[in-house]
């Protein structure tokens, strides 16, 4: 399938990230592990990773800001665009061997995503959006579930951890929402949460205490896919709060008015 230039730029630099990372995958027990905080790992794979993003995405548009987890903020001399990269998302799960991880770019212009993709080198999967070009798994064309009632979904979330989070308020959201689904679900990678609702697999998916790198591809990849992405709100913008909810209009719509009580 043809798809535009940027689009071609991004991917290129996923799979070349990506090939390290399934090799490191595969070597798992001799990665040096050094510790950000409490339960919070960073790996050399996540730096070079990083690196090597940053490295063919500036070299092929030169000029452009790059946001990055593990390098922070890099500005550019092209102030309207921006990158914002995960070069691992689910590192925990990568550490310990779990094929559940993705690296996450985004090309944000202005204030607005306009590119996203997400990568998986595990299975292969490469999730992709355009801005009014639709969403995309493997060159597949992508749409969100089409379910209505809560009862016959299947919903993601996030789960607080050591250190991090409000525990509290995560067991009164699981506990109400855990009555009300056909199966909740925790994966630990939220750019692949917000893939599988792109491509159907989930009917929802929220989580608070997020960054931009977590979501940036994930939303437009929604979007593009015929879904809904917000705050807790609901007429929020995740990237600015942090905190997020998506799905189709009907199931987001229910998150919200169960969710968003919760947290005021």
């Amino acid at each position: 399938m043809l798809h535009s230039a940027l689009i071609n730029v991004m991917v290129k630099a996923a799979r070349h990230a990506g090939r390290n990372l399934k090799r490191d995958l595969g070597e798992i027990e001799h990665l040096q592990v050094s510790m950000k905080g409490p339960a919070d790992f960073v790996s050399l794979a996540d730096k070079r990773a990083e690196e090597m993003l940053y490295t063919d995405l500036t070299k092929a548009r030169p000029g452009y800001g790059f946001i990055g987890e593990e390098g922070g903020s890099r500005e550019g001399n092209d102030k309207s665009h921006t990158w914002i990269v995960d070069p691992l998302d689910g590192t925990t799960n990568f550490l310990h061997g779990i094929p559940q991880f993705a690296i996450s770019i985004a090309l944000q212009r202005e204030d607005t995503i306009i590119a996203g993709v997400i990568y998986n080198p595990a299975n292969e999967e490469l999730y992709l959006a355009e801005r009014g070009k639709g969403a995309f798994l493997n060159d597949q064309r992508l749409r969100v579930a089409g379910r209505r009632k809560l009862s016959d979904c299947v919903v993601a979330c996030g789960l607080p951890h050591i250190g991090r989070g409000d525990h509290d308020l995560s067991r009164r959201e699981m506990t109400e929402i855990q009555t009300r689904v056909a199966g909740l679900r925790r994966f630990g990678a939220a750019s692949l949460d917000m893939a599988f609702v792109a491509a159907g697999r989930l009917d929802g998916y929220w989580e608070r205490n997020l960054k931009a790198w977590d979501m940036a591809a994930g939303q437009i990849i929604v979007r593009e896919a015929g879904g809904i992405v917000s705050g807790i709100a609901g007429d929020d913008d995740a990237l600015k709060t942090g905190n997020v909810i998506c799905g189709n209009e009907h199931i987001h719509a229910e998150l919200v008015k169960i969710l968003k009580p919760l947290g005021d």
